[in-house]
Protein backbone atom coordinates (compact mmCIF):
# COMPACT_ATOMS: atom_id res chain seq x y z
CA UNK A 1 0.00 0.00 0.00
CA UNK A 2 1.16 3.21 -1.31
CA UNK A 3 4.66 2.26 -1.78
CA UNK A 4 4.80 5.02 -4.60
CA UNK A 5 5.73 7.51 -1.61
CA UNK A 6 8.90 5.18 -0.40
CA UNK A 7 10.23 4.87 -3.49
CA UNK A 8 9.58 8.66 -4.66
CA UNK A 9 10.89 9.82 -1.11
CA UNK A 10 14.03 7.43 -1.26
CA UNK A 11 14.80 8.03 -4.62
CA UNK A 12 14.77 12.22 -3.92
CA UNK A 13 16.62 11.45 -0.41
CA UNK A 14 19.86 10.64 -2.68
CA UNK A 15 19.86 13.65 -4.28
CA UNK A 16 20.23 15.59 -0.98
CA UNK A 17 23.59 15.72 -0.38
CA UNK A 18 25.28 18.50 2.58
CA UNK A 19 22.99 20.86 3.20
CA UNK A 20 22.92 21.71 7.06
CA UNK A 21 19.26 23.10 6.87
CA UNK A 22 15.50 21.94 4.91
CA UNK A 23 14.26 25.20 3.45
CA UNK A 24 11.17 26.03 1.33
CA UNK A 25 14.15 25.55 -2.02
CA UNK A 26 15.99 21.96 -1.12
CA UNK A 27 12.38 20.46 -0.17
CA UNK A 28 10.14 21.47 -3.00
CA UNK A 29 10.82 18.60 -5.17
CA UNK A 30 10.12 16.49 -2.33
CA UNK A 31 6.49 18.11 -1.46
CA UNK A 32 5.89 17.46 -5.26
CA UNK A 33 6.55 14.01 -4.84
CA UNK A 34 4.59 13.08 -1.55
CA UNK A 35 1.26 15.54 -4.01
CA UNK A 36 1.80 13.48 -6.77
CA UNK A 37 2.02 9.91 -4.46
CA UNK A 38 -1.03 10.63 -2.24
CA UNK A 39 -3.19 12.12 -5.38
CA UNK A 40 -2.05 8.56 -7.33
CA UNK A 41 -3.07 6.93 -3.61
CA UNK A 42 -6.85 7.78 -4.41
CA UNK A 43 -5.82 9.93 -0.75
CA UNK A 44 -9.06 12.87 -1.02
CA UNK A 45 -8.14 16.34 -2.45
CA UNK A 46 -8.54 18.41 0.83
CA UNK A 47 -6.28 16.14 2.51
CA UNK A 48 -3.17 16.00 0.53
CA UNK A 49 -3.31 19.99 0.59
CA UNK A 50 -3.88 20.30 4.23
CA UNK A 51 -1.09 17.38 4.80
CA UNK A 52 1.50 18.98 2.88
CA UNK A 53 1.46 22.63 3.94
CA UNK A 54 1.70 21.02 7.34
CA UNK A 55 4.80 18.42 6.44
CA UNK A 56 5.82 22.23 4.77
CA UNK A 57 6.20 24.41 8.08
CA UNK A 58 6.90 21.21 10.37
CA UNK A 59 10.23 20.50 8.39
CA UNK A 60 10.77 24.74 7.01
CA UNK A 61 14.05 25.56 8.77
CA UNK A 62 14.82 22.25 10.38
CA UNK A 63 18.64 21.64 11.01
CA UNK A 64 19.85 18.54 9.67
CA UNK A 65 21.23 17.48 13.40
CA UNK A 66 23.51 14.28 14.08
CA UNK A 67 24.05 11.81 11.91
CA UNK A 68 20.95 12.02 9.28
CA UNK A 69 21.06 12.98 6.15
CA UNK A 70 18.57 15.86 4.79
CA UNK A 71 16.78 13.29 2.91
CA UNK A 72 16.17 11.23 6.94
CA UNK A 73 15.75 14.61 8.22
CA UNK A 74 12.69 15.29 5.75
CA UNK A 75 11.37 11.41 5.58
CA UNK A 76 11.42 11.97 9.44
CA UNK A 77 8.90 14.89 9.16
CA UNK A 78 6.72 12.91 6.42
CA UNK A 79 6.69 10.22 9.14
CA UNK A 80 5.39 12.54 12.30
CA UNK A 81 2.43 14.15 10.07
CA UNK A 82 1.24 11.09 8.85
CA UNK A 83 1.02 9.65 12.04
CA UNK A 84 -0.50 12.25 13.08
CA UNK A 85 -2.92 11.80 9.57
CA UNK A 86 -4.22 8.68 10.59
CA UNK A 87 -4.84 9.11 14.64
CA UNK A 88 -1.59 9.78 16.27
CA UNK A 89 -2.16 6.41 18.48
CA UNK A 90 -4.15 2.96 18.76
CA UNK A 91 -7.57 3.96 19.45
CA UNK A 92 -8.75 0.59 21.30
CA UNK A 93 -11.78 -1.53 21.38
CA UNK A 94 -14.52 0.05 23.65
CA UNK A 95 -16.41 -2.51 25.67
CA UNK A 96 -16.48 -0.75 29.66
CA UNK A 97 -20.31 -0.85 30.10
CA UNK A 98 -23.06 -3.28 31.82
CA UNK A 99 -22.77 -6.72 30.02
CA UNK A 100 -23.70 -7.23 26.96
CA UNK A 101 -21.52 -4.73 25.08
CA UNK A 102 -23.03 -4.28 21.96
CA UNK A 103 -20.97 -3.92 18.61
CA UNK A 104 -23.14 -2.98 15.79
CA UNK A 105 -21.52 -3.59 12.24
CA UNK A 106 -22.14 -0.98 9.54
CA UNK A 107 -21.39 -1.00 5.59
CA UNK A 108 -22.02 -1.70 2.18
CA UNK A 109 -22.83 -4.95 0.75
CA UNK A 110 -19.29 -6.09 -0.69
CA UNK A 111 -17.33 -4.34 1.88
CA UNK A 112 -16.03 -7.95 3.88
CA UNK A 113 -18.87 -6.98 6.85
CA UNK A 114 -19.92 -10.66 7.72
CA UNK A 115 -16.57 -11.81 7.55
CA UNK A 116 -15.44 -9.13 9.65
CA UNK A 117 -17.88 -9.42 12.22
CA UNK A 118 -16.53 -13.03 12.70
CA UNK A 119 -12.77 -11.93 12.42
CA UNK A 120 -13.74 -9.79 15.37
CA UNK A 121 -15.77 -12.38 17.39
CA UNK A 122 -12.64 -14.09 17.13
CA UNK A 123 -9.84 -11.47 18.39
CA UNK A 124 -12.23 -10.30 21.11
CA UNK A 125 -12.31 -14.20 22.44
CA UNK A 126 -8.77 -14.98 21.98
CA UNK A 127 -7.78 -11.57 24.06
CA UNK A 128 -10.44 -10.34 26.20
CA UNK A 129 -11.37 -13.89 26.93
CA UNK A 130 -15.28 -12.82 26.71
CA UNK A 131 -18.53 -14.47 26.16
CA UNK A 132 -19.79 -13.95 22.56
CA UNK A 133 -23.14 -14.19 21.04
CA UNK A 134 -23.52 -13.33 17.30
CA UNK A 135 -26.66 -12.42 15.03
CA UNK A 136 -27.23 -11.30 11.66
CA UNK A 137 -29.95 -8.58 11.22
CA UNK A 138 -29.28 -9.14 7.40
CA UNK A 139 -32.87 -10.00 6.51
CA UNK A 140 -32.32 -9.44 2.23
CA UNK A 141 -29.54 -11.60 2.14
CA UNK A 142 -30.09 -15.76 3.39
CA UNK A 143 -26.61 -16.46 2.43
CA UNK A 144 -25.41 -13.92 4.71
CA UNK A 145 -27.10 -15.59 7.89
CA UNK A 146 -25.66 -18.79 7.00
CA UNK A 147 -22.22 -17.41 6.84
CA UNK A 148 -22.13 -16.12 10.26
CA UNK A 149 -23.91 -19.25 11.48
CA UNK A 150 -20.79 -21.06 9.81
CA UNK A 151 -17.97 -18.07 11.12
CA UNK A 152 -19.39 -18.39 14.99
CA UNK A 153 -18.95 -22.26 14.43
CA UNK A 154 -15.42 -21.45 13.59
CA UNK A 155 -14.33 -19.41 15.86
CA UNK A 156 -16.00 -21.34 19.04
CA UNK A 157 -18.68 -18.55 19.65
CA UNK A 158 -22.75 -18.96 19.85
CA UNK A 159 -24.62 -18.11 17.56
CA UNK A 160 -28.49 -15.99 17.82
CA UNK A 161 -30.68 -17.91 14.79
CA UNK A 162 -32.68 -15.55 12.63
CA UNK A 163 -34.33 -15.75 9.26
CA UNK A 164 -35.80 -13.71 6.05
CA UNK A 165 -39.26 -13.65 7.30
CA UNK A 166 -38.27 -11.48 10.47
CA UNK A 167 -37.62 -7.78 10.24
CA UNK A 168 -34.42 -6.37 11.51
CA UNK A 169 -35.68 -4.81 14.12
CA UNK A 170 -37.42 -7.48 15.84
CA UNK A 171 -34.39 -9.60 15.57
CA UNK A 172 -32.15 -7.47 17.23
CA UNK A 173 -34.61 -6.91 19.98
CA UNK A 174 -34.89 -10.22 20.36
CA UNK A 175 -31.36 -11.14 20.58
CA UNK A 176 -30.90 -8.56 23.06
CA UNK A 177 -33.17 -9.88 25.34
CA UNK A 178 -31.30 -13.43 24.94
CA UNK A 179 -28.08 -12.08 25.08
CA UNK A 180 -29.20 -10.16 28.83
CA UNK A 181 -31.16 -13.59 29.97
CA UNK A 182 -28.41 -15.67 29.36
CA UNK A 183 -25.50 -13.33 30.79
CA UNK A 184 -23.18 -12.80 27.37
CA UNK A 185 -20.31 -10.18 28.04
CA UNK A 186 -20.60 -8.99 24.33
CA UNK A 187 -23.08 -9.21 21.48
CA UNK A 188 -22.48 -8.35 18.03
CA UNK A 189 -24.72 -7.31 15.56
CA UNK A 190 -24.27 -7.63 11.44
CA UNK A 191 -26.51 -5.46 9.49
CA UNK A 192 -27.60 -5.61 5.77
CA UNK A 193 -25.26 -4.21 3.17
CA UNK A 194 -26.91 -2.37 0.17
CA UNK A 195 -25.05 -1.82 -3.47
CA UNK A 196 -25.17 2.11 -2.64
CA UNK A 197 -26.41 4.57 0.38
CA UNK A 198 -29.94 4.61 -0.05
CA UNK A 199 -32.94 6.23 2.48
CA UNK A 200 -34.19 2.38 3.54
CA UNK A 201 -30.77 1.30 4.32
CA UNK A 202 -30.13 4.69 6.53
CA UNK A 203 -33.61 4.17 7.97
CA UNK A 204 -32.66 0.64 9.33
CA UNK A 205 -29.29 1.39 10.65
CA UNK A 206 -30.67 4.25 12.71
CA UNK A 207 -33.68 1.81 14.29
CA UNK A 208 -31.02 -0.63 15.15
CA UNK A 209 -28.93 1.72 16.61
CA UNK A 210 -31.93 3.08 18.63
CA UNK A 211 -32.93 -0.39 19.73
CA UNK A 212 -29.25 -1.56 20.80
CA UNK A 213 -27.61 1.53 21.99
CA UNK A 214 -24.49 0.15 21.27
CA UNK A 215 -20.87 0.81 22.78
CA UNK A 216 -19.04 0.70 19.83
CA UNK A 217 -20.49 1.23 15.86
CA UNK A 218 -18.30 0.38 13.14
CA UNK A 219 -18.31 1.28 9.99
CA UNK A 220 -16.79 -1.42 7.72
CA UNK A 221 -15.36 -0.22 4.42
CA UNK A 222 -13.18 -1.88 1.50
CA UNK A 223 -9.69 0.21 1.50
CA UNK A 224 -9.58 -0.67 -2.26
CA UNK A 225 -12.66 1.69 -2.93
CA UNK A 226 -9.84 4.93 -2.87
CA UNK A 227 -12.05 7.74 -2.38
CA UNK A 228 -15.40 6.84 -2.48
CA UNK A 229 -14.42 5.04 0.70
CA UNK A 230 -14.37 8.19 2.37
CA UNK A 231 -17.41 9.50 0.95
CA UNK A 232 -19.01 6.67 2.21
CA UNK A 233 -17.75 7.01 5.59
CA UNK A 234 -19.01 10.96 5.68
CA UNK A 235 -22.57 9.86 4.86
CA UNK A 236 -22.72 6.75 7.07
CA UNK A 237 -21.30 9.08 9.96
CA UNK A 238 -23.59 11.88 9.02
CA UNK A 239 -26.45 9.23 10.00
CA UNK A 240 -24.78 7.55 13.04
CA UNK A 241 -22.95 8.32 15.53
CA UNK A 242 -20.02 6.10 14.86
CA UNK A 243 -17.57 5.41 16.68
CA UNK A 244 -14.62 3.75 14.26
CA UNK A 245 -13.97 2.23 10.84
CA UNK A 246 -12.35 -0.96 9.70
CA UNK A 247 -10.86 -1.22 6.38
CA UNK A 248 -11.02 -4.40 5.07
CA UNK A 249 -8.60 -5.96 1.74
CA UNK A 250 -6.11 -3.46 3.24
CA UNK A 251 -3.38 -6.11 1.48
CA UNK A 252 -4.90 -6.12 -1.59
CA UNK A 253 -4.43 -4.18 -4.94
CA UNK A 254 -5.44 -0.79 -2.85
CA UNK A 255 -4.59 2.76 -4.03
CA UNK A 256 -4.45 2.81 0.13
CA UNK A 257 -6.22 6.63 0.17
CA UNK A 258 -8.46 5.78 2.56
CA UNK A 259 -6.22 4.92 5.20
CA UNK A 260 -4.86 8.19 4.95
CA UNK A 261 -8.58 9.81 4.29
CA UNK A 262 -10.78 8.81 6.13
CA UNK A 263 -10.04 10.00 10.02
CA UNK A 264 -9.82 13.43 8.50
CA UNK A 265 -12.59 13.08 6.75
CA UNK A 266 -14.89 11.32 9.78
CA UNK A 267 -12.94 12.53 12.80
CA UNK A 268 -13.24 8.82 13.88
CA UNK A 269 -10.69 6.47 14.11
CA UNK A 270 -9.48 3.63 12.22
CA UNK A 271 -9.28 0.78 14.84
CA UNK A 272 -8.85 -2.40 13.00
CA UNK A 273 -7.62 -3.57 9.22
CA UNK A 274 -8.35 -6.56 7.65
CA UNK A 275 -5.35 -8.55 6.36
CA UNK A 276 -6.06 -11.22 4.16
CA UNK A 277 -9.16 -14.12 4.14
CA UNK A 278 -7.92 -16.14 6.58
CA UNK A 279 -9.85 -15.76 10.41
CA UNK A 280 -7.29 -14.62 11.81
CA UNK A 281 -6.58 -11.71 9.11
CA UNK A 282 -7.53 -8.83 11.58
CA UNK A 283 -5.42 -6.29 13.09
CA UNK A 284 -5.59 -3.14 15.50
CA UNK A 285 -4.53 -0.39 13.74
CA UNK A 286 -1.74 1.63 14.71
CA UNK A 287 -1.38 4.91 12.82
CA UNK A 288 2.48 5.22 13.97
CA UNK A 289 3.41 1.76 12.74
CA UNK A 290 1.43 2.15 9.35
CA UNK A 291 3.48 5.53 8.58
CA UNK A 292 6.67 3.33 8.84
CA UNK A 293 5.26 0.71 6.90
CA UNK A 294 4.38 3.91 4.15
CA UNK A 295 7.64 4.67 3.98
CA UNK A 296 9.70 1.46 4.10
CA UNK A 297 10.68 1.88 7.26
CA UNK A 298 8.94 -1.66 7.85
CA UNK A 299 6.35 -2.96 11.14
CA UNK A 300 8.63 -4.92 13.22
CA UNK A 301 6.47 -4.45 16.35
CA UNK A 302 3.39 -5.78 14.89
CA UNK A 303 5.35 -8.26 13.58
CA UNK A 304 6.93 -9.24 17.29
CA UNK A 305 3.51 -9.31 17.97
CA UNK A 306 2.08 -11.69 15.45
CA UNK A 307 5.19 -13.92 16.21
CA UNK A 308 4.36 -14.13 19.87
CA UNK A 309 0.56 -14.83 19.06
CA UNK A 310 1.60 -18.15 16.54
CA UNK A 311 4.13 -19.88 18.37
CA UNK A 312 3.22 -22.52 20.71
CA UNK A 313 5.32 -22.37 23.38
CA UNK A 314 4.96 -25.88 23.88
CA UNK A 315 6.22 -26.60 20.54
CA UNK A 316 9.01 -24.47 20.41
CA UNK A 317 10.20 -25.43 23.79
CA UNK A 318 9.90 -29.08 22.86
CA UNK A 319 11.96 -28.37 19.44
CA UNK A 320 14.46 -26.69 21.47
CA UNK A 321 15.58 -29.20 23.90
CA UNK A 322 15.48 -31.70 21.27
CA UNK A 323 18.16 -30.18 19.38
CA UNK A 324 19.65 -29.23 22.58
CA UNK A 325 20.12 -33.31 23.00
CA UNK A 326 21.97 -33.36 19.52
CA UNK A 327 18.77 -34.76 17.89
CA UNK A 328 18.30 -33.65 13.97
CA UNK A 329 15.94 -31.18 12.85
CA UNK A 330 13.88 -33.43 10.22
CA UNK A 331 11.07 -32.98 7.78
CA UNK A 332 8.40 -33.03 11.20
CA UNK A 333 10.04 -30.34 12.45
CA UNK A 334 10.15 -29.13 9.27
CA UNK A 335 6.41 -29.23 9.21
CA UNK A 336 5.61 -27.51 12.41
CA UNK A 337 7.37 -24.32 11.46
CA UNK A 338 5.46 -23.95 8.43
CA UNK A 339 2.07 -24.39 10.44
CA UNK A 340 3.58 -21.97 12.82
CA UNK A 341 4.95 -19.08 10.11
CA UNK A 342 0.94 -19.77 8.78
CA UNK A 343 -0.87 -19.29 12.31
CA UNK A 344 1.28 -15.81 11.90
CA UNK A 345 -0.59 -14.49 8.95
CA UNK A 346 1.79 -16.51 6.34
CA UNK A 347 5.11 -15.60 4.63
CA UNK A 348 3.70 -12.56 2.74
CA UNK A 349 1.94 -10.95 6.30
CA UNK A 350 5.45 -11.24 7.44
CA UNK A 351 8.02 -9.93 5.04
CA UNK A 352 5.27 -6.81 3.95
CA UNK A 353 6.21 -5.96 8.04
CA UNK A 354 9.91 -6.36 7.55
CA UNK A 355 11.35 -2.90 6.44
CA UNK A 356 13.49 -2.03 3.71
CA UNK A 357 13.80 -4.41 0.39
CA UNK A 358 11.97 -7.33 1.89
CA UNK A 359 9.25 -5.39 2.61
CA UNK A 360 8.92 -4.38 -0.66
CA UNK A 361 9.54 -7.78 -2.46
CA UNK A 362 6.48 -9.03 -0.69
CA UNK A 363 4.15 -6.43 -2.52
CA UNK A 364 5.18 -7.86 -5.88
CA UNK A 365 4.64 -11.02 -4.49
CA UNK A 366 1.51 -12.44 -6.09
CA UNK A 367 -1.61 -12.79 -3.50
CA UNK A 368 -1.60 -16.07 -2.22
CA UNK A 369 1.68 -17.82 -4.19
CA UNK A 370 3.52 -18.25 -0.29
CA UNK A 371 -0.12 -19.45 1.01
CA UNK A 372 0.16 -22.04 -1.87
CA UNK A 373 3.61 -22.90 -1.89
CA UNK A 374 3.41 -23.75 1.72
CA UNK A 375 0.56 -26.03 1.45
CA UNK A 376 2.05 -27.96 -1.08
CA UNK A 377 5.02 -28.35 1.34
CA UNK A 378 3.01 -29.52 3.71
CA UNK A 379 1.27 -31.94 1.76
CA UNK A 380 4.88 -33.73 0.32
CA UNK A 381 5.49 -33.90 3.34
CA UNK A 382 2.04 -35.78 4.71
CA UNK A 383 2.90 -38.21 1.94
CA UNK A 384 5.51 -39.21 3.32
CA UNK A 385 6.35 -42.79 5.60
CA UNK A 386 7.47 -41.62 9.42
CA UNK A 387 11.11 -43.09 8.63
CA UNK A 388 11.11 -40.66 5.92
CA UNK A 389 10.65 -37.77 7.35
CA UNK A 390 12.47 -38.64 10.34
CA UNK A 391 15.61 -39.74 8.01
CA UNK A 392 14.92 -37.82 4.74
CA UNK A 393 18.83 -38.98 3.22
CA UNK A 394 17.02 -42.19 2.36
CA UNK A 395 14.57 -40.31 -0.08
CA UNK A 396 15.84 -41.32 -3.24
CA UNK A 397 14.31 -41.75 -7.25
CA UNK A 398 11.63 -44.17 -6.20
CA UNK A 399 10.84 -43.04 -3.04
CA UNK A 400 10.74 -39.22 -4.80
CA UNK A 401 7.93 -40.76 -7.30
CA UNK A 402 5.62 -42.22 -5.22
CA UNK A 403 5.69 -39.26 -2.47
CA UNK A 404 5.25 -37.04 -6.02
CA UNK A 405 1.76 -39.02 -6.80
CA UNK A 406 0.70 -39.01 -3.27
CA UNK A 407 1.06 -35.10 -3.23
CA UNK A 408 -0.51 -34.23 -6.44
CA UNK A 409 3.08 -32.75 -7.59
CA UNK A 410 5.75 -33.48 -9.85
CA UNK A 411 9.27 -34.58 -8.97
CA UNK A 412 10.68 -31.32 -9.32
CA UNK A 413 8.91 -30.03 -6.66
CA UNK A 414 9.57 -32.53 -4.58
CA UNK A 415 12.94 -31.83 -4.91
CA UNK A 416 12.71 -28.05 -4.58
CA UNK A 417 10.78 -28.79 -0.82
CA UNK A 418 13.81 -30.65 -0.07
CA UNK A 419 16.68 -28.26 -1.23
CA UNK A 420 14.73 -25.77 0.82
CA UNK A 421 14.30 -28.17 3.71
CA UNK A 422 18.48 -28.70 3.82
CA UNK A 423 18.91 -24.68 3.31
CA UNK A 424 16.97 -24.56 7.11
CA UNK A 425 18.97 -27.71 8.47
CA UNK A 426 21.84 -25.57 8.21
CA UNK A 427 20.49 -22.50 9.51
CA UNK A 428 19.56 -24.23 12.17
CA UNK A 429 22.33 -26.28 12.86
CA UNK A 430 24.51 -23.34 12.73
CA UNK A 431 22.41 -21.38 15.15
CA UNK A 432 22.69 -24.36 17.22
CA UNK A 433 25.90 -24.76 17.59
CA UNK A 434 27.00 -21.74 18.57
CA UNK A 435 24.54 -21.96 21.71
CA UNK A 436 22.46 -19.55 23.64
CA UNK A 437 25.35 -16.90 23.99
CA UNK A 438 25.31 -16.66 20.12
CA UNK A 439 21.46 -16.05 19.92
CA UNK A 440 22.19 -13.55 22.56
CA UNK A 441 24.51 -11.55 20.85
CA UNK A 442 22.40 -11.85 17.55
CA UNK A 443 19.57 -10.19 19.50
CA UNK A 444 22.02 -7.77 21.24
CA UNK A 445 23.37 -6.55 17.52
CA UNK A 446 19.81 -6.23 16.27
CA UNK A 447 18.98 -3.50 18.63
CA UNK A 448 20.74 -0.79 17.21
CA UNK A 449 19.08 -2.16 13.70
CA UNK A 450 15.58 -2.22 14.62
CA UNK A 451 13.31 1.32 15.48
CA UNK A 452 12.45 1.64 19.11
Amino acid sequence: MLDNISDRLHQWAKTMRGHARLTEDNIKDALREVRMALLEADVALPVVKDFIEKVKVRAMGQEVIGSLTPGQAFIGVVNTELTELMGKANSELNLACVPPAIILMAGLQGAGKTTTTGKLARLIKAEKRKKILLVSADVYRPAAIEQLKLLAEQVGVDFYPSDTTQKAEEIAAAALDYAKKHYYDVLMVDTAGRLAIDEEMMTEIKNLHQILNPIETFFVVDAMLGQDAVNTAQAFNDALPLTGVILTKMDGDARGGAALSVRHVTGKPIKFIGVGEKINGLEPFHPDRMASRILGMGDVLSLIENVQKGIDEKTASDMAKKLHRGKKFDLNDFKLQIQQMRQMGGLESIMAKLPGELGQMAAKVPEGTAEKAMARTEAIINSMTMKERENPQIIKATRKRRIALGAGVSVQEVNKMLEQFEQSQKMIKRLTKGGMGKLMRMAQSMKGVLPH
